[in-house]
């Protein structure tokens, strides 16, 4: 059903969605959005940078006697 909906069907979409919300709603509407995307974005990269934080700082408990045994 959405598959082929197509240029024409979309442009009418943004067309009624502008009318009945004005184009300050939407307008604010994809500020806050954007805003969301940035702040996803950031704590993405944050959990990243903490596991490679985490397994960076892993310390090795091999005993020493285990470790000759290769």
């Amino acid at each position: 059903m959405l598959n082929n909906i197509g240029l024409p069907g979309i442009l009418l979409i943004a067309v009624v969605v502008l009318v009945l919300f004005g184009r300050g709603k939407v307008s604010s509407l994809m500020g806050e959005v954007g805003k969301g995307i940035t702040s996803f974005k950031k704590g993405v990269n944050d959990g990243e940078k903490e596991i490679t934080d985490a397994s960076a700082e892993a310390k090795d408990v091999t005993p020493v006697e285990e470790k000759d045994k290769v």
